[in-house]
């Protein structure tokens, strides 16, 4: 059995009031590391004790985000659990949790910020409040803006939602939300391959074996999410704006040409703009813009490469 990291879990206090939950594994001395994902992502990237991680592949010990080698901070997205939002929930607001957990653990400056879709977004807004609080940012299919077209997917999932909460059939918004997620993070390659020869139901208006599968995955993310919240969190993602010239960081951009959520063009736009890009990684994936958590080898080398620096300064041995 692999060995699993020491964990440190956190209530951190936050400036406007409230708090969250943050949580500090790997090697508690080493280059810090804040690691954070999409909407559905929390302060468990690496596996523990309590159950699998969400990036457990990347965050572990000897892995891409080697916790033998380094220190990672998570946390819990605002807002929390079992409430929804009396304002909108921006990335800045965000972003001011992650200074205000970092203030708590006594390390205000974070070496490294390697963020996925909504965490990446996240981390450019970090970048722009807090440019002398951060060493590096690795950001993976997280544009600095919300394209309209993922704007307009994302508020027909927030109109379900609603419909479910004014219903009281809440569990079946989340599952029917979530299903129409994953038809946007995936590829139509993908589901042809996976699906295009699955034989039609004997039954008119049953389940195609596409549909069982979005189904599946329906239920399982309504069986743990949060209609308030999920509310919230989708509706933060269409807030999301910074300006690419304020991102004043060594900045690593990885997109894929096949992510219909985030376009490649705005990927190189940001890349184009930002003062420091470091480099910009473009790649197809059938996965689309599930790819940084499918994608194992190609995101490896990436966050290889753009962590290598951190251990080498420190004199941490591969």
């Amino acid at each position: 059995m692999a060995r699993l990291p020491d964990i440190h879990d956190y209530d951190v206090a936050l400036p406007g009031g409230g708090s969250l939950r943050a949580r500090l594994t790997g090697r508690t001395g080493g280059p810090l590391v804040v690691v954070a994902g999409g909407i559905s992502a929390d302060r468990r990237p690496a596996t523990c004790a309590q159950g699998r991680g969400w990036w457990d592949w990347a965050v572990r010990p000897g892995g891409p985000i080697d916790l033998d080698r380094v220190a990672v901070l998570a946390i819990d997205w605002l807002p929390g659990t079992g409430g929804g939002a009396d304002a909108p929930v921006t990335t800045q607001d965000q972003a001011t949790a992650v200074a205000a957990a970092l203030e708590l653990l006594g390390r205000p400056v974070a070496d490294a910020w390697v963020g996925a879709s909504y965490g990446g977004c996240v981390g450019l807004a970090f970048a722009e409040r807090f440019p002398q609080r951060l060493g590096r940012l690795i950001a993976i299919s997280a544009p600095h803006r919300a394209h309209p077209a993922a704007t307009a997917w994302r508020g027909v999932q927030r109109r379900i939602l609603q419909l479910g909460l004014d219903a009281g059939r809440e569990g079946e918004a989340l599952s029917l939300a979530r299903q129409l997620a994953m038809t946007t993070y995936r590829t139509t390659e993908e589901l042809d391959l996976r699906f295009g020869d699955a034989p039609a139901p004997p039954e008119p208006g049953a389940p195609h074996a596409v549909c069982d599968w979005l189904i599946a995955r329906g239920r399982a993310h309504a069986a743990t999410a949060d209609t308030r919240r999920q509310i919230a969190l989708l509706d933060s993602l269409d807030r999301h704006r910074v300006s690419p010239e304020r991102i004043a960081v060594p900045l690593t951009v990885i997109g894929f040409t096949d992510d219909r959520l985030v376009p490649i063009e705005e990927l190189r736009d940001l890349a184009a703009r930002a003062p420091r890009l470091t480099r910009l990684i473009e790649a197809r994936s059938i996965f689309g813009h599930d790819a940084f958590l499918k994608e194992r080898e190609l995101i490896s080398r990436a966050l290889h490469d753009a962590l290598l620096p951190l251990t080498l300064r420190t004199g941490i041995a591969a």
